[in-house]
Formats: structure tokens, C-alpha cells, sequence
């Protein structure tokens, strides 16, 4: 799909081509810019839709790159006419990824409920390859069109920004790529669902795993009325080899590309590695499986160093220069990356009961997590910092486990913009063979007074006051220990 290049990477932008023919195109123009951290009753996007017959390749330019998604086009015979076996359905929108698994799902709806399938993606910065071909594979599916969104930036700047702002980390080391981005795509999935006139939506999530979870209370909260259709915890398919054989008896072509030993879920904020040897927690992985950083021990021999900009809480540029939120992580990945910054092997407690294993890179955003921590040790008092992370963990809690639509994630979210409203300043950081360690820091509102500080004399300071701090502050100390001792 050559016509993705032509997309800027800072657009929220929707493109369908949908099927009668037509002499000009219509634009339903929604964009907006919502406060950070988005809320269930925020709609924000752009959907524009095209004649499919005349639909040509936008000359690349400007930037970032321009988004188009076509329509696959398919006449409504198609749609199976025989009564369907699990009920009726009029359309439905999938998630959809052209991988052999979503393949399939698209003639098991048509059959199975009789309906129409829009086929809808995502682009979370998962890479233009994983984007490349999808018209032909959804057309030769069977779905009725399909619908391919650029929410890099909204899902860095309403998802990633607010719980690197929240200090939320999900059981001690994993910084929630997988987790924030499943409720960014949910959500432009019942946005799409409207347009195109949906009773339902379905994904390609196994009964096993917690994204099943993270999308379909994603559904539920913003719009209840969606039928919400999970095949994996429906058909008799049980792994790959079954569905080839699915795949052949409907016509579908087979994705014809190497079956990964892994199982991986990328964007702009992490990759993960699962499966295969990962699933012995002995094994140590592969030094070829990683595909965002080098080793560190074949990283550079010469540190690097960074200075992050970072207003109320949030980054906003790199070294001097202001960028858009999906653009600075972007290049904090390809500098944090080359560096073997951000590797992490955690075996973590799924929300529907068992551990699993996996292996993330998370090289830009380490690197932020790194200077936000480091400028809030200025700028925020000892209760406020100790508050603030005691809430961080529920907060990674909620997220990880799919709320991100609840009441309670957004209201602790607007305790988190309160409390680091003063959290302006910058940060220097070293980079070096996998470490990243903190060489500077300054701001406005900093908390911290030289004068105070030093171990020289001061005005504001009286170090024999300390005597009596110290008398009454261990004074229950004291109390507990004349009892033991009957005096």
C-alpha cells in the first residue's frame, strides 16, 4: 500500500473509500484537540470518504508521511444468504491486522452471522510494513471495506503522556505499551462503528490473554448498546494449522510471509516478545530475537548525552528542540535503541489469573520515565512524591487491567495534572551500553535551596533546632522503651 507514505505522522486522520461511485468525496470534519488524557465522552477525528473507482496515490511530501485507506469494495452477494448459526447481525467492525488469524474471522462473521465485515486499523506506530498490502488481503477476506486510522500521536499524547505523568510501571518494570494502546484502538473502533452504521464489533483476542479484556470494557464504556463478537472464544479453530485449512475451504488466501517463533505486539511506545523459549522463565532469550536496540554490550563506547524539556509534567522536547509528542518519542526509540536502552524480562501476573512471561523494549520511553522521576525530585515535596507513587501503582493497575475508561483512572488522573502542575524544567541524561542515569537537572520551581542545603552555616537553618525535632519525633520510641524497662 504505497499511498500510506504520504500520511503525516501528526494527523489523527481517518480515509475510507466507500463502494457507490460518486463525482467528489465528502469530508466530516470532528478534529479536536482535547485536554491530555482522554476522556469516555471525547470523540475527536477526521473521516473523509472517497470515490473507491477513482482513488489515486497522494504524492508523498511534507511532514511525516499521509494516510489512505481503501475501500476492498465487494458486492453485498457476498454476504452469506443462508440463515447464520449464531444469530444475525446486520455489520460489524474488526480489528483488523491481515495476519492469517483476522483473516479468517472476516469469512467466519459472514458466515456465522450473516453480516457485513468492515475491516479497521489501527496505526499506533507499529511500522509501514505491517500496514503494506492490507487493501488486497481485506478485499480477498471478503470484507465490505476497510478503514485505517493514524492515531500515533492522539495515543501518545492522550494515553502514553498521562501515565508517564502518573508514574504508573505495572509490577515494578513493565511501562504498559501493550495496555495503552488497546483502549486508543477500541475506541476509534466504536468511533468507526458509528460512521459506517455497526451493530457490533469483534477482535482477534485469545480467551487466554488480558487484551480481550482491555477492549471489550473499552466497548462497554463508550458505547453499551455494540454486540461485541470474540471468535476465539467461539469457533472450533484451535491454532495455525487449523486455520490454513479455514483459510483454504473459504478461498482466503494464506499470508505467505515466515512465521515469527514469537509472538509480538509493537508501537510507538514498546515491542514485546512472547512465546517459544520466553515460556521456560529459565531460558535466557535470544541475542537475535530483540528488533528495537542493540545489546548494550555492542553498544556505542562513548556515552550520549540528552536534555529533555518537560512542562507540567509532560516532555515536550529534546534537546533544545520542541516536537510533537509522537515525534520525540519516536526519535528518543532511535537514540535510546542504539544505545541498548530499555530492556526488560518480567514475568508478570495476566488479569485473568496466570503468569506468563515476556521480554519488552521500551527504549524512548525508559528515557522519559528516566526524566520526568528526575525532575519531580525538584519540584515536588516528600508527602506529595510518597502520595503520588502510592498512586501510581492503581493507577498502572487499572490501566493494565483495561480501565482506562473508568471514573476512578480519570479521577486520579486529575490528581496527577494537579500535583505536577510546577513540573517544569529540564533533565540531563547519560546514555551509556544500556544505563541511562541522571547528570543535571534544573527548574523554576525548584524546591531545592542551595543555601539551605550546604553543610555551611545558614540563616534560614539552625542546626540546634534539630535537637528538639529530634526529642519529640522519637518520643514513642522513648515512651515504649521506659515501659519495657519499668521506669
Amino acid at each position: 500500500m504505497a499511498q500510506l507514505k504520504a500520511i503525516s505522522a501528526s494527523s489523527s486522520i481517518s480515509l475510507a473509500f466507500n463502494g457507490p461511485k460518486r463525482d467528489s468525496f465528502t469530508v466530516a470534519d470532528k478534529l479536536s484537540f482535547p485536554a491530555l488524557g482522554v476522556k469516555s465522552s471525547e470523540v475527536n477525528g477526521r473521516a473523509m470518504v472517497f470515490d473507491c473507482s477513482k482513488a489515486t496515490t497522494t504524492t508523498p511530501g511534507g511532514v511525516g508521511y499521509r494516510r489512505q485507506a481503501v475501500q476492498a469494495a465487494l458486492s453485498s452477494d457476498q454476504v452469506a444468504k443462508t440463515s447464520p448459526p449464531r444469530g444475525k447481525l446486520n455489520k460489524v467492525v474488526l480489528a483488523y491486522s491481515g495476519g492469517l488469524d483476522t483473516s479468517v474471522i472476516v469469512p467466519w462473521l459472514r458466515e456465522n452471522y450473516g453480516c457485513e465485515v468492515v475491516c479497521f486499523t489501527a496505526d499506533v506506530g507499529q511500522g509501514i510494513k505491517e500496514l503494506d498490502g492490507l487493501e488486497a488481503k481485506a478485499k480477498a477476506s471478503g470484507a465490505v471495506q476497510l478503514v485505517v486510522k493514524d492515531l500515533q500521536e492522539e495515543f501518545v499524547k492522550d494515553f502514553i503522556f498521562p501515565c508517564l505523568r502518573a508514574g504508573a510501571i505495572y509490577e515494578r518494570k513493565y511501562l504498559l505499551g501493550t495496555s495503552m494502546a488497546r483502549p486508543v484502538i477500541a475506541k476509534a473502533m466504536v468511533d468507526v462503528a458509528k460512521e459506517v452504521g455497526a451493530d457490533a464489533v469483534a477482535h482477534g483476542c485469545t480467551g487466554k490473554g488480558n487484551d480481550q479484556v482491555r477492549f471489550e470494557l473499552t466497548f462497554f464504556a463508550l458505547n453499551p448498546e455494540l454486540q461485541v463478537v470474540a471468535p476465539w472464544r467461539e469457533w472450533d479453530i484451535q491454532g495455525r494449522e487449523d486455520a490454513i485449512d479455514y483459510a483454504k475451504k473459504h478461498n482466503v488466501p494464506v499470508p505467505v510471509t515466515k512465521k515469527s517463533i514469537y509472538s509480538r505486539d509493537r508501537n510507538l511506545w514498546h515491542l514485546s516478545h512472547e512465546g517459544d523459549i520466553l515460556e521456560d522463565p529459565a531460558n535466557e532469550p535470544q541475542k537475535d530475537m530483540y528488533m528495537m536496540s542493540v545489546d548494550p554490550e555492542d553498544a556505542p563506547n562513548e556515552p550520549e548525552y540528552v536534555d529533555i524539556g518537560i512542562e507540567a509534567g509532560i516532555p515536550v522536547s529534546l534537546n533544545g528542540h520542541k516536537l510533537s509528542p509522537a515525534t520525540l518519542l519516536s526519535k528518543l526509540n532511535d537514540v535510546g535503541g542504539k544505545h541498548g536502552i530499555g530492556r526488560i524480562d518480567l514475568v508478570e501476573n495476566r488479569l485473568v489469573g496466570m503468569k506468563s512471561r515476556g521480554v519488552y523494549e521500551t527504549p524512548g520511553g525508559t528515557i522519559l520515565f528516566a526524566a520526568v522521576q528526575e525532575l519531580e525530585s525538584l519540584t515536588l515535596d516528600r508527602e506529595t512524591i510518597q502520595e503520588k507513587d502510592r498512586l501510581a501503582l492503581k493507577y498502572a493497575e487499572l490501566v493494565y487491567a483495561g480501565r482506562w475508561f473508568d471514573p476512578l483512572r480519570e479521577a486520579m488522573d486529575a490528581f496527577m495534572e494537579k500535583i505536577t502542575e510546577t513540573t517544569t524544567g529540564s533533565v540531563r541524561l547519560k546514555l551509556y551500553k544500556g544505563s541511562v542515569s541522571a547528570t543535571g537537572r534544573q527548574s523554576a520551581n525548584s524546591l531545592y535551596r542551595q543555601d539551605i542545603s550546604s553543610f555551611e552555616s545558614g540563616d534560614i537553618y539552625n542546626q540546634a533546632d534539630a535537637a528538639g525535632f529530634i526529642r519529640l519525633y522519637g518520643l514513642p520510641m522513648r515512651v515504649r522503651a521506659m515501659l519495657e524497662k519499668g521506669i
